[in-house]
């Protein structure tokens, strides 16, 4: 069990490790580089978490002047200079308007652009965990993420909290934008699975005009119209070469626990994110697949995210918080005036049996997590200690 300082592409990390998964997290904005399993076979052993083709450096550094070239102008360049694997969007998700970009403000709010800031260590036998905290002084709240692996456990603790330091109720945008790249995520290979009921394509189209989807229109998970006609299934990764997509589900109402998860059939692994649908309802579904030339993308990206959030889309915030419900559910969440908001989910790794398929279902065990594959009889129980102690009083799915 331990918890260090690290290195990762010449950023500031922190590495911590329980013999069976490794995570890395980065200062520079928070994201979550890596998560691998370890002393297992090469393909099972491959960080499912996306890793941009480009150098990135630390986002808080970044300078338009300097680096826009590369990056982009400060509306998105700021947060992609810095961006990989799974990234919070925190007070808004989505572009900061025309005037909030003149004044610093980049994509998916001022922490992902952020220095993080350790606030404390621990390990023992039994469990390591790491608490980064940042201040985000043009929202007025203050952000902490408790990070915990556990002894012979291949899952990853998540707690985060919310602090309004100001003396107004503060409506905000919470999303964990995990987002899967290549080798694990192929399309030949791999299937995601997430209790998904109705869904929304992006009111407006794609990047350069490269939507694969057709904009502003309802579907059924996971069958999405076409631009063209027809529809796709999305449970399948990279089949619109040179296009992407936005596009979102509302999770299921009559589970308690929202997960998304992805199975790399040819590897045999699993990865899979887990939190109470009541604080995550909506999974927002972004998808670049060689579509955009501006920098820093360049036509050289394949990945797909699988943003939990508080909100359907990505949107600008004036057009989000004066947008209706969609589908009857709050777009939108709540810290009171000087009070705290947590959340908590996990994040797990698994090997998978040959035949598995996909992810059916996941529910929660007393210190066990089931994750049921499509194939007749599939069960993988996962150990997980102490979901009851770590979600308080009410376990999503608890059987």
């Amino acid at each position: 069990m331990f918890c260090k300082r690290a290195s990762w592409r010449g950023r500031a990390a922190y590495v911590l490790g329980n013999g069976i998964i490794r995570l890395v997290t980065l200062t520079g904005g928070g994201h979550i580089a890596d998560l691998h399993m370890e002393q297992t076979p090469t393909a099972s052993s491959v960080n499912p978490l996306w890793n941009p083709p480009w150098p990135t450096i630390e986002p808080y550094k970044y300078r338009e002047k300097k680096h826009a070239r590369a990056y982009g102008t400060i509306a998105e360049g700021k947060l992609l200079s810095g961006l990989t694997g799974h990234n919070i969007c925190l007070d808004y998700f989505g572009s900061p308007s025309t005037e909030e970009a003149r004044e610093g403000l980049s994509q998916h709010g001022e922490a992902a652009s952020s220095k993080w800031q350790k606030s404390r260590i621990s390990t023992n036998k039994q469990k390591c965990g790491l608490t980064l905290s940042v201040r985000l002084p043009v929202s007025g709240l203050r952000f902490r993420r408790k990070i915990e692996l556990r002894k012979n456990e291949s899952v990853a603790y998540f707690s985060e909290t919310v602090r309004n330091e100001r003396k107004a109720d503060h409506f905000f945008h919470w999303a964990q934008h995990v987002t899967l790249g290549l080798p694990f995520l192929s399309s030949r290979d791999a299937v995601i699975s997430i209790p998904g009921t109705k869904g929304f394509t992006y009111p407006h189209g794609y990047d350069e005009g490269k939507a694969l989807l057709s904009s502003g229109q309802e579907f059924r998970w996971p069958n999405a119209p076409l631009r063209k006609g027809g529809s796709i299934d999305l449970t399948h990764p990279f089949l619109g070469k040179g296009l992407g997509f936005v596009a979102t589900v509302l999770l299921d109402k009559k589970k308690q626990l929202g997960f998304v998860a992805a199975v790399n059939e040819r590897m045999n692994l699993l990865i899979a994110y887990c939190f109470k649908r009541s604080d995550f309802p909506w999974v927002a579904i972004w998808e670049e697949n060689f579509g955009i030339s501006a920098a820093p993308w360049k036509r050289r990206t394949q990945a797909r995210g699988l943003e939990f959030s508080t909100t359907p889309l990505p949107l600008h915030r004036r057009e989000s918080f004066t947008t209706d419900r969609l589908f009857g559910e709050p777009n939108l969440t709540l810290v009171p005036a000087r009070e705290e908001k947590t959340v908590r989910y996990v994040a797990l790794l698994a090997e998978v049996p040959d035949n598995f398929g996909n992810v059916r279902d996941i529910q929660f065990a007393k210190d066990e997590i089931w994750l049921h594959g499509s194939s007749k009889k599939k069960l993988i129980r996962v150990a997980a200690t102490g979901l009851k102690e770590f979600f308080g009083q009410v376990v999503p799915n608890l059987r």
